[in-house]
């Protein structure tokens, strides 16, 4: 976050591990939510007058919590949208298995490696991007021998 903030327009290293020599798939998915919260996060906050929410405050009081509050779950959103961390509460998180952000990215993985279809590229454009791999792997050889 704190790179973002001070301007900072690349994020280098989604899914690395053992300082890079190691690249985890489950760490590129909850990398991604990371950079996800922290993209939302430089959005700012949507902030009016119905938003403050100032008779909650006063209802409240000092020392009391807004987090049971439903104005406060209404507007939580607004920060981020998750996809492995799981932000209920421990009754609700046990009912749906338990899982922890590891266990949820490798699920999403898995279905990532079954069901996404990337736009691919005209076969022309892959025969003749085939045909420049081939002519500079010869070019490559000739130079080793």
């Amino acid at each position: 976050m704190l790179p973002a903030l001070a301007g900072a327009n690349l994020i280098y290293g989604s899914g690395m591990l053992e300082m890079g020599q190691t690249i985890a798939l489950e760490q590129l998915v909850i990398d991604n939510d990371v950079i996800d919260m922290i993209n939302s996060m430089l959005k700012g906050m949507h902030i009016t007058e119905d938003r403050l929410l100032m008779e909650d405050i006063e209802e409240v009081g000092i020392g009391g919590h807004f987090i049971a509050r439903a104005s406060t779950r209404k507007y939580m959103s607004e920060q981020s949208s998750p996809l492995v961390f799981d932000r209920n509460m421990r009754g609700p998180w046990e009912k749906k298995g338990s899982k922890d952000a590891v266990q949820v990215a490798h699920e999403k993985v898995e279905w990532i490696l079954e069901n996404h279809d990337p736009c691919g590229l005209d076969r022309d454009v892959v025969k003749d991007l085939g045909a420049f791999v081939a002519r500079r792997d010869k070019e490559y050889l000739r130079q080793l021998v």
